[in-house]
């Protein structure tokens, strides 16, 4: 069996910190998104995997590489734009051959990985088997219906949903779904939709298993869900202390500091995890935090966040909530007066400011 991974897409939800970066390669509890997904396909015994990539192929390739490091054969596929999820698999047929694959979305998290699925498909050979999920807003999604426990329509992002049965990002194929793919026609968002091809494998009257997810899924497309997935990932992590606590300093609970790291007259409550060479200093980093290699926080507090690489928070008055700050970004306040605030800020910025 081989796996497939796209990571392809160009994360508008995100931007602008994806201008500058894959959206897949947003760190989780400073581990990027994509490699949760890598390291399920290893976790199955997938050896074999073909990433699609799009605009940004470049930076994929340099953080994943040859997938050596996870045990695994990687092949790169090139995707000329986002035209669906069926598009991604009909371009990647040369690739993947006769075989059953796994498909995953590079930005979706399954806390407990995927081997059950892989291996309960593997031994039912069904055309397609889909994991599902209960939701609360189904219109964002592709939403499955049920008759009798076997699939009979599957719709993406209906206006009017007729169950709360979310397709989680994970799907699993045999060879029959390329010529669905060949079969369909793009919708109304011009895309070839991965739902109109399963739709298709069931009106063939070919064999189409669900499946529901036991535990969380994430789709990390948006700030509120790569901030829950950090929060839900952190509070797996068993407590390490590799760096350097002074003894004017509180570190409480789950927290992972890396070697290198320096926390100085400080307050660090987990679960929290500080990278390499990272400094806190006069500093209160709270819960549910993820803090990148090479980051300073000095006389300033922040919670239930992700820094990435770089940055400096320094000498502000207020907590930091509920934020993703990018690489190499500063955050400080001058003492001088008047007061004012100052910002250099590029496209789709967000500045929140509570009173």
């Amino acid at each position: 069996m081989k796996g497939l991974i796209l990571s392809g897409g160009k994360g508008t939800r995100l931007r602008p910190l994806t201008y500058t970066s894959a959206k897949q390669l947003v760190p989780v509890a400073n581990k990027p998104v994509l490699f949760y997904g890598i390291e399920a396909m290893a976790g199955a015994g997938i050896r074999q995997v073909g990433i699609v990539v799009g605009d940004t192929a470049s930076e994929i390739r340099a953080a994943v590489g040859d997938g050596s490091r996870w045990g695994l054969e990687v092949t790169y596929i090139e995707q000329d734009a986002p035209r669906g999820l069926a598009h991604a698999v009909l371009i990647s047929e040369p690739f993947l051959g006769d075989e059953p694959f796994v498909m995953y979305l590079g930005d979706n998290l399954l806390n407990k990985g995927i081997r059950p699925f892989v291996d309960q498909f593997a031994a039912d050979r069904p055309a397609a088997q889909i994991l599902l999920t209960h939701v609360p807003d189904p219109q964002m999604f592709g939403v499955a219906e049920l008759c009798d426990g076997k699939v009979v329509r599957l719709v993406e992002k209906p206006t009017e949903p007729k169950s709360d049965l979310a397709l989680v990002g994970v799907y699993m194929f045999g060879p029959a779904i390329f010529d669905s793919v060949k079969r369909i026609r793009p919708s109304s968002r011009n895309e070839l939709e991965i739902t109109d091809a399963i739709q298709d494998l069931i009106d063939r009257g070919l064999e189409v298993h669900p499946h529901l997810v036991d535990g969380w899924w994430k789709d990390t497309g948006k700030l509120e869900d790569m901030l829950e997935a950090n929060r839900l990932i952190l509070d797996t992590l068993a407590r390490r202390v590799d760096g350097a606590v002074d003894a004017e300093s509180r570190v409480e609970g789950k927290v992972v500091l890396e070697a290198g790291a320096v926390i100085e007259r400080s307050v660090v409550r987990g679960p929290v995890i500080i990278g390499e060479r990272a400094r806190i200093t006069h500093a209160y980093v709270g819960p549910f935090t993820s803090i990148m290699n090479d980051v300073q926080v000095r006389d300033a507090e922040i919670e239930h966040s992700i820094v990435l690489e770089g940055s400096v928070i320094s000498d502000l008055a207020n907590r930091i909530e509920d934020s993703l700050i990018g690489k190499n970004v500063r955050i400080y306040r001058l003492p001088v007066k008047p007061s004012a605030y100052r910002f250099m800020l590029g496209d789709s910025s967000e500045v929140g400011i509570r009173w």
